[in-house]
């Protein structure tokens, strides 16, 4: 199962995406600019091979809800996430803020 939803973050407007798969759920917060995802996504994929792309992205593990993630420390974020002022650590709703 598939569920979205929009999220006000200090008045700065995010599309979750929640999807349900065996033993699993990805989470995902977007915006145009990036987004922060559960540990399924592979930063460091995004670092190299996919670097001229330059996502911007941060990764939360061990959530299993949006409002988890978005209460989360990210434990990797990407290289361009980082030009942004996005770091390891940093709570996941505070990174996305330094999307807007």
């Amino acid at each position: 199962m598939v569920s979205t939803e929009t999220i006000n973050i200090e008045g700065s407007i995010f599309k979750a995406v929640t999807v349900s798969l065996p033993k699993t759920t990805l989470l995902t917060v977007s915006n145009d600019v990036g987004y922060i995802m559960c540990g399924a996504l592979d930063v460091g994929l995004l670092n190299t091979k996919l670097a001229d792309r330059k996502i911007v992205a941060g990764r939360a593990v061990g959530v299993k809800t949006i409002e988890q993630l978005l209460n989360a420390p990210l434990e990797s974020v990407t290289l361009e996430a980082e030009q942004f002022g996005i770091v390891k650590g940093m709570i996941g709703s505070d990174a996305l803020l330094k999307m807007t």
